[in-house]
Order: structure tokens, then C-alpha cells, then sequence
């Protein structure tokens, strides 16, 4: 099976949420407990080592914040 390793440029994300709802496995959230440079809370892959590399994410963040690569 697929998995990814998801990348977020933090300090450009505004938090949006879009990625967060378009994760099949809700897998991502916005951490709460971090502020970047534009005043938002980021998104952050919440439970680590569970992606299955569908692109989900990456095709709704309209601030390209997010890179994914696909290992086997």
C-alpha cells in the first residue's frame, strides 16, 4: 500500500480548514497551540505515519501549503 509524507509551508497557511475536511482519514488539524507569522492557526498532520497519499489535501489548499511524497 502507498503512504505519504505530507510537508506544510506553516507560516503561509491561514487556517482555512479545507484540508482538514477533505482528509478521508482525518488525519489533520489545526494546531491550536502554535500562531504563525500571518496570525493563524496551522494545519499539522495530527496523527503521523497515516497517510495513504490520496491528495485530498493538496488538491483543496488554495495556497499550495502542502507537498506530498509517495513512498512504498
Amino acid at each position: 500500500m502507498v503512504k505519504g509524507k505530507l510537508t506544510f509551508e506553516t507560516d503561509r497557511c491561514k487556517g482555512c480548514e479545507l484540508c482538514v475536511v477533505a482528509c478521508p482519514l482525518k488525519i489533520l488539524a489545526l494546531d491550536e497551540n502554535k500562531v504563525n507569522k500571518k496570525g493563524y492557526h496551522p494545519v499539522y498532520e495530527e496523527k503521523t505515519g497515516k497517510c495513504i497519499a490520496c491528495t485530498n489535501c493538496v488538491v483543496m489548499c488554495p495556497d499550495c501549503i502542502i507537498t506530498l511524497e509517495k513512498i512504498n
